[in-house]
């Protein structure tokens, strides 16, 4: 490289120039001053200097050629020349390589004669210098231009698609050396110069579009388009029949319509279209034939699918838009061949003297349908993903396609989706701003279902298809979407309210124009947001205005915490008293008129009085269902009475739940109430029985069992009323206040229920602590049951001997001895009697207390095993003073773990 360095351009020119032509210095003398004018010219390319383009182009002639070997070999010599920066001009070279690899005289498989490459490049006269480059097609033009005009302007697009090449003549004359001015060659330069004449002027007229006048003189009757190109190019074989290019041009516009041509027809067997094997034609031309035929396949394939889904009604408007999108971009491929029929016909009209260069021709053709064929592609693959979908779920298909880096199809599927969405937004604007739903082809994600009644509206009627829910429209925004045409549904039909839809929303807004459409995907976060975001709000706070006001919804709320909860204290207690008598009765005997008087009495007679007769009218008395053994207490339960739209919120589901909270809060105030009385009476009779020491034991032992059942109960009536219904009623009040539709109030009020059915041991997994709960109120009735026995022993006993003491003393008061011997015998064989009695009670006491000590033993070890932290507290504070840990060892390791656990959180 180091010689070569040394030496001038001139010396390495005239090598280079001896190399190609394989003869000496005085042989290639002419062809050496060619090649100095040219290298010393001032040409400028028409194409952009782009070196890898090139490369990869040289690459694919040769993997075209089959020669994947020489294109790997090329592609690491090309790495190697980049790494080293001999060259300045690397590209100026490839491109010399690759127009002489797309000279279509060459031989198929290998280049043989450089010499007669390099002649090739030669003029037939000295008058102009050929100049190849790259010509990229733009985008197709709706009508055909004039062909004198384009003859004249710069020239029009290559013949082999994007890396098509072309030849111009450019720039106009030049000067011509004095050496190979005519007259001045000698004998073997003429005869070169004349051959190399005939073979450019070939070239030039079957490879150009367009030629300027100055050079094509003479050239566009030199080759007559009669004349097949099978047979220029040395492809004829014997039996075949020869088609000239433009009948192959015929048969391709009838093709690309779908409809077979003479020579090339639908294959079944193999879905494409193939050339008559019978018909004698190259395989450039073939290759370029077969790449044409594909537009017709496409076209069928969406033709095909249109003419299926146009006359299919049940396909609904989402589909017949998306039809009439497909039959747009048929309209404008149609457009297209109309110019092409148009050419063909006027060349038919004038006959062939227009020129080789003026015709239409395969490589044309490949140019002119370069953008059409990507534009059914893109259709044809947008058919085959939307199969068996319709409305939403179409829409969101081609939204799919839309997410793309190439602007050309983004655009397409960008329009096809305007179109396509127009329908749902006609569906969705009439449903946020009228309430109306007319999706007669279920293709709206809201769907609706006429079988349900009225008061079940809310709940059941409308709901989301969230299949149809196109993939543009969030979840969020679909839910809203349901929710503003069923709250105008709810006011119309259960509220009964007239409103018109239009004052309610400020500002109405409708789909008729496919600008509103297009608006929707270029501002989805902006203006189509906030048009749903204004009528939810608006819409919401109005049914919630009507609820409150005209409905009194939050003070039913209130009602349902004060009776039903039992948050009114007062009247709960005068209720309770005054149905003692009836609830004791069997339940067999009791009548729910009586019942009901009671309860207005109670009502009456304590503060709920103050309360609004619309509440008081729905208060009422409810019996359970009655079983063998059943008393009063068992089957008596409050009941609140709701309708019209408050019974949304208060469902039949939500109203068995508060009934099954009242019937635990109930048994357990009926079980604070009893330790009331048991108190009661043990303070009374306390002074009276003090004077039967032997009772005593007895009572004390009565005490302290009594003592541990009202902790009990008292705990746990501080864990049922404080930490269990009034921190979940103020969060379910503050949720409430907060709520900005009626979905989320009855969100709200149902996770209060949830949360109080849990935490009061009513769900299926507190099975287990709620029958051991139950198991210790039934031991507070059965102790009240023995005491109530033992006072009445005991004060009958206490009657007796005052009765007898006071007969004793009216005797003595009468002058009489008192008693006799055998009154007194009595007496004491009486007494003795009863204080044999006294065991067995205070046995029975024992036993009593043993079962109850063991079920609360039980019931708090399920406390301290349970998730709830709650709980487990509670288990803390039942036990305060540690007295069933030291019996339960499974206890004491709870109660640590839990201490420590609560430490560690400190």
């Amino acid at each position: 490289m180091a010689g070569l360095d040394q030496k001038s351009p001139n010396v390495l020119l005239q090598s280079l120039c001896c190399r190609i032509m394989g003869k000496s210095e005085v042989d290639v003398a002419h062809q050496f001053q060619y090649a100095v004018r040219v290298v010393g010219s001032n040409y400028a390319p028409t194409i952009e200097r782009d070196e890898f383009l090139v490369a990869e182009k040289i690459k694919k002639e040769l993997v075209k050629q089959r020669r994947e070997a020489d294109a790997a070999l090329l592609s690491e010599l090309h790495r190697k020349l980049q790494s080293q920066g001999v060259l300045k001009n690397r590209w100026s070279i490839l491109y010399l390589l690759l127009s002489l690899c797309e000279d279509p005289r060459k031989p198929p498989v290998r280049v043989a004669n450089y010499a007669a490459l390099f002649a090739q490049a030669l003029p037939r006269d000295a008058q102009s210098t050929p100049q190849y480059y790259c010509a990229r097609p733009q985008s197709l033009p709706l009508s055909y231009p004039d062909r004198t005009q384009s003859a004249q302007s710069s020239g029009s697009m290559g013949s082999s698609g994007v890396s098509s090449l072309s030849i111009y003549a450019t720039n106009g004359p030049t000067h011509t050396p004095q050496s190979l001015l005519p007259g001045q060659t000698q004998g073997m330069g003429d005869c070169l110069r004349q051959q190399l004449s005939s073979r450019l002027a070939w070239n030039l007229s079957a490879a150009a579009p367009s030629v300027p006048t100055s050079t094509s003189r003479g050239l566009a009757n030199s080759v007559p388009r009669s004349v097949p190109r099978s047979r220029r190019e040395g492809d004829t074989g014997s039996g075949s029949v020869e088609i000239s290019e433009s009948a192959l041009v015929r048969d391709i516009l009838y093709v690309f319509q779908g409809i077979d041509g003479k020579c090339i027809k639908m294959c079944s067997s193999e879905s494409c279209y193939k050339i008559d094997g019978k018909i004698a034609i190259s395989k450039s031309l073939r290759d370029i034939t077969s790449r044409l035929a594909e537009l017709g396949w496409l076209h069928n394939k969406v033709r095909k699918y249109t003419d299926q889904r146009s006359l299919d009604r049940a396909f609904g408007l989402v589909g017949q838009s998306f039809c009439a999108a497909l039959h747009q971009e048929l309209k404008e491929y149609y457009r297209l061949l109309s110019v092409l029929h148009s050419q063909l016909q006027v060349e038919d009209d004038q006959g062939v003297n227009l020129g080789v260069e003026n015709s239409l021709t395969l490589r044309r053709l490949l140019v002119w349908t370069y953008d059409p064929k990507i534009r059914l592609k893109t259709l044809a693959a947008l058919v085959d993903h939307c199969q068996g979908r319709k409305g939403g779920e179409l829409a969101s298909a081609v939204h799919a396609y839309g997410k793309t880096g190439d602007p050309y199809m983004r655009a397409l599927v960008q329009h096809i989706l305007s179109l396509v969405s127009h329908p749902i937004l006609n569906f969705l604007y009439r449903w946020i701003y009228d309430g109306e739903l007319e999706d007669t082809y279920h293709e709206f994600f809201v769907a609706s279902d006429p079988t349900v009644k009225t008061d079940r509206l809310w709940h059941d009627k409308y709901t989301l298809r969230k299949s149809m829910i196109p993939s543009f429209i969030a979840m969020d925004q679909a839910r809203k979407v349901l929710l503003i045409g069923k709250s105008i549904n709810f006011l119309h039909q259960v509220c009964h309210d007239r409103t018109p839809p239009g004052k309610i929303i400020a500002a109405s807004k409708s789909a008729d124009s496919l600008k509103d459409a297009a608006e929707l995907f270029t501002d989805l976060e902006g203006a189509f947001q906030g048009n749903i975001d204004a009528a939810y709000f608006e819409t919401s706070k109005y049914l919630l205005d009507v609820l409150n006001k005209n409905y009194h919804l939050l003070e039913h709320m209130q009602a349902m915490r004060r009776y039903l909860l039992l948050g009114q204290g007062d009247f709960i207690r005068h209720l309770m008293d005054l149905l003692k008598p009836e609830l004791v009765r069997p339940a067999t005997t009791l009548y729910q008129h009586n019942l009901t008087g009671i309860l207005e009495t109670a009502v009456r007679a304590t503060n709920a009085q103050f309360d609004s007769p619309e509440i008081l009218k729905r208060l009422d008395v409810r019996l359970l269902e009655v079983s063998p053994g059943d008393t009063g207490w068992d089957v008596f339960s409050m009941d609140y009475h709701v309708d019209g739209p408050i019974a949304t919120v208060f469902t039949r589901e939500c109203m068995s739940h508060y009934l099954r909270v009242f019937n635990f809060l109930w048994r357990a105030k009926r079980i604070e109430y009893i330790l009331t009385d048991i108190w009661k009476g043990q303070m009374c009779n306390a002074k009276l029985l003090k004077s039967m020491p032997e009772l005593s034991g007895v009572l004390h032992q009565c005490h302290i069992l009594a003592s541990e059942m009202v902790h009990f109960i008292h705990q746990m009536q501080y864990y049922i009323t404080f930490e269990v219904l009034e921190c979940s009623w103020d969060e379910l009040w503050n949720k409430v206040q907060q709520a900005q539709d009626l979905d989320h109030i009855i969100a709200a009020h149902e996770v209060f229920l949830d949360t109080i059915i849990s935490r009061c041991l009513l769900d299926t997994n507190s099975r287990a602590l709620l029958n051991q709960l139950r198991a210790i109120f039934d031991q507070i009735i059965e102790f009240q049951n023995a005491q109530d026995t033992l006072y009445r022993a005991a004060l009958e006993e206490l009657q007796l001997r005052l009765q007898f003491e006071e007969r004793k003393k009216r005797l003595q008061s009468e002058g009489e001895w008192g008693v006799t011997a055998a009154d007194e015998e009595v007496e004491n064989k009486r007494v003795q009697e009863f204080c044999e009695t006294i065991p067995k009670m205070r046995s029975q006491l024992r036993i009593l207390t043993h079962f109850y000590q063991g079920i609360v033993q039980q019931f708090l070890v399920l406390l301290m095993t349970s998730t709830d932290e709650s709980l487990q507290f509670l288990s803390f504070r039942l036990d305060f003073n540690e007295h069933y840990k030291a019996r339960e060892p499974r206890l004491r390791m709870s109660l640590g773990t839990t201490r420590g656990r609560r430490s560690s959180y400190m």
